[in-house]
């Protein structure tokens, strides 16, 4: 079994831009089904809250790749495409 790459979006629930960019993450990651793992993370949970504290993370939406910030706010659909197929 090959080990998936994780792609982890921070969100809130009243911020409209991570809609966005959750929204374009489920149409663009049916094409790399096998490659990634894809989870969500509320900021201002208590365990979101420490995480993003941890990962010097300010604002929503950021999304990780690996446990490396790759955006930190909506991409493009290109700039998402372009990024996931560096990996």
């Amino acid at each position: 079994m090959v080990n998936k790459i994780k792609i982890e979006v921070f969100y809130t629930l009243t911020c409209p831009n991570c809609r966005t960019l959750k929204k374009m993450l489920s149409e663009v990651l049916p094409e790399f089904v096998d490659k990634f793992d894809f989870k969500t993370s509320l900021a201002n949970s208590p365990l979101g809250m420490f995480r993003t504290m941890k990962l010097g993370i300010h604002a929503v939406p950021t999304m990780l790749i690996d446990n490396e910030i790759v955006f930190r706010s909506v991409p493009t659909k290109e700039e998402l495409i372009n990024k996931l197929n560096k990996y």
